[in-house]
C-alpha cells in the first residue's frame, strides 16, 4: 500500500516506531506512549499478564534457575509418577536406585513431587547425596518434598525442561505417566537430532515400558520412522546396578571426550 503526498505517491507509508517496533497506518494512533504507561500507576494491571510481560518473568526463570543450578554436580534426572504410594514396590525402588546413583557420586534431580520422586530424592538424601528438585506451578497443590536438599518452583514448563536437560547426564525413567512420557519423548527427540550428547536414557522396570519399546520397535521402526541407531538409545532394565553402570560409562566417555 502507498500514500500519496503533494500528487506524487510516497512508496514510505508513515510510520510511528516503539523502540524496535514499527507501527504503520492506524496502528500509529496510540494514546500513550511505553514510558507513559511505565510511570504512571494509575489504570488497571492487566499489563502483568500481557505477552511482552511474560518475556520478562521467563528471562527470570532462566537467570533464577541457572543460578541456582550452575554449581550442582555430576546429576542423573529420574522421573516417575507422582501417584506412587509409598507402600508399593516401586517407592523403594526409587529410594534404592537415589542411594546407588548418590553413592556412585551422582546428584539426582527429580521433578521434586511426591511418589517415584519423593522417592528417588529420599534414598539419595539418605545416602548422603545431593538431592535436587524442580517443581512446577500446578493448578492443585503439590509442592516439593521434604527430601529435596535444593529446590526451584518454576511457572513455566519449557524453563524447567531446560534445566531437567542442561543439569543432568542422563535420564532414568521409572514407570510414569504423561509428565514421564513427555520428557522421556523430549531427551530421545533431543538426543536423535544430536542437540545433546552422550545421553543415556534408561527405562527402568520392563514389565511397564516393554509394551511401549514394542510398539516403537513394530511399529515406529518397521514403518521407517526411525532408524535402529535410534531404538538403541533407549536401554531397558529392572536390575538398579545395570542402570547406574549405563549412566558410569556415558558418562565416562563424555568425561574422555572433553
Amino acid at each position: 500500500m502507498t500514500e500519496e503526498k503533494n500528487g506524487a505517491v510516497d512508496e514510505h507509508p508513515k510510520e510511528k516506531q516503539r523502540g524496535p517496533v514499527v507501527l504503520r497506518r492506524e496502528r500509529r494512533d496510540e494514546l500513550t506512549t511505553t514510558d507513559q504507561r511505565l510511570l504512571d500507576s494509575r489504570g488497571p494491571t492487566d499489563w502483568v499478564h500481557t505477552d511482552p510481560w511474560r518475556v520478562l518473568r521467563i528471562q527470570a526463570e532462566f537467570v533464577e534457575g541457572f543460578g541456582a543450578l550452575a554449581e550442582v554436580p555430576s546429576a542423573v534426572t529420574v522421573f516417575g509418577s507422582a501417584r506412587t504410594g509409598r507402600d508399593h514396590p516401586e517407592y523403594q525402588i526409587g529410594r534404592d536406585l537415589g542411594a546407588a546413583l548418590a553413592q556412585a557420586g551422582f546428584a539426582t534431580i527429580t521433578g521434586g513431587g511426591p511418589g517415584a520422586m519423593e522417592a528417588v530424592n529420599r534414598g539419595c538424601s539418605e545416602a548422603g547425596g545431593f538431592s535436587v528438585g524442580l517443581g512446577i506451578e500446578l493448578p492443585f497443590e503439590q509442592g516439593l518434598n521434604p527430601w529435596v536438599d535444593l529446590g526451584v518452583n518454576f511457572r513455566y514448563f519449557f524453563v524447567r525442561k531446560t534445566m531437567f536437560i542442561k543439569y543432568s547426564q542422563a535420564f532414568i525413567c521409572l514407570p510414569g505417566g504423561f509428565g514421564t512420557l513427555d520428557e522421556l519423548f523430549e531427551a530421545l527427540t533431543l538426543v536423535q537430532t544430536k542437540k545433546v550428547t552422550k545421553f543415556p536414557v534408561v527405562l527402568f522396570g520392563t514389565h511397564y515400558w516393554q509394551g511401549l519399546y514394542d510398539w516403537i520397535k513394530s511399529s515406529v521402526l518397521e514403518g521407517g520412522k526411525v532408524g535402529e541407531k535410534d531404538l538403541a538409545l533407549l536401554h531397558l532394565t529392572d536390575d538398579i546396578e545395570d542402570a547406574v553402570r549405563v549412566v558410569k560409562e556415558a558418562h565416562q566417555a563424555w568425561a574422555d571426550a572433553h
